[in-house]
């Protein structure tokens, strides 16, 4: 796998005990890789991801069409990168079809991360974790050496992932986090950030620029902020940003490159810059 310019900069993913670039390719949004007859176009990005470094990669089996898109590039490579991918079941046997589905889409014998997909309410956490919950499939896939590590992930209620980490060992969670969430009256960074500090979770950062809400005029100047503010949070490992194109990806691996710790004075003007909007640009907290 061929590195191309600059090294991204690598932190250890929590309990995981893998370095990993700060920077990873989301497999959903509004581009290529969950569009149906956009093959060529996403292989081109998955490969050109792979040249510039890039080792984590992130899907899911609701993305449309990406875990298949990744299951055409990534088995090359499948010892160098760290495969992600997730289950909206909440019970045993619907996990179990959804990984075997997955595992076949991605073409690979085990996944690095399997992670319980957008957790919303404190229902879904007690079907994960009943009898026959998901947890169930998740810790049977774990003995059988089909998933290295768990996780969850959401974007809708950072109280119930709060709690999701505190009733289970999860090694991993994916969590939107942006110059945003300090005026949302229920923000991820105070509520999850301190509770996978103390156990040494991998958190992976989601949203980074709000589908570019964040970069429209008024607001952030530009990727280096968005990408800057997250990454200088205590506590957050990786990011996954999707591409709508090479250049794009290309681009924002750039920034990611250039990656330095904010200082505090920076992150407060950051953050002060959505204040006025902070609605439109966590609009993806309603989705449940």
């Amino acid at each position: 796998m061929a590195n191309s310019g600059t090294p991204l900069p690598e932190r250890i993913l929590g309990k995981t005990g893998e370095s990993l670039p700060v920077f990873g390719l989301g497999g959903a949004g509004k581009t290529p890789l969950s569009w149906n007859g956009a093959e060529s176009e996403a292989i081109a990005i998955i490969e050109r991801a792979l040249e510039l470094g890039i080792r984590y990669f992130d899907t899911a089996p609701s993305y449309g069409p990406s875990e298949n898109y990744l299951g055409k590039v990534l088995p090359s490579y499948r010892s160098q990168v760290f495969l992600t991918t997730k289950t909206a079941a909440r019970d045993r046997d619907g996990a179990w079809r959804e990984l075997e589905q997955s595992l076949k889409r991605l073409q690979t014998d085990y996944l690095d991360a399997w992670q319980f997909h957008h957790v919303s309410f404190g229902e879904e956490l007690d079907r994960i974790f009943a009898q026959d919950g998901a947890i169930a499939a998740l810790e049977e896939a774990k003995a059988q050496k089909i998933v290295r590590f768990s996780g969850i992930t959401g974007h809708h209620e950072p109280a119930i992932l709060a709690e999701g980490l505190n009733r289970y060992p999860f090694d991993t969670t994916l969590v939107s986090i942006n110059a945003a969430d300090k005026h949302h009256p229920r923000p991820f960074i105070p509520t999850i950030l301190p509770v996978a500090q103390q156990k040494n979770v991998g958190v992976i950062a989601m949203k980074i620029p709000a589908y570019g809400k964040l970069l429209e005029p008024g607001r952030l100047a530009g990727m280096d902020q968005a990408l800057g503010y997250v990454l200088s949070q205590p506590g957050i490992h990786s990011c996954i940003v999707a591409a709508e194109h090479v250049t794009q990806l290309e681009e924002n691996v750039k920034v990611a490159q250039a990656f330095q710790s904010l200082s505090l004075e920076k992150l407060e003007a950051i953050e002060k810059l959505p204040a006025e909007n902070w609605q439109e640009t966590t609009f993806f907290r309603r989705w449940t």
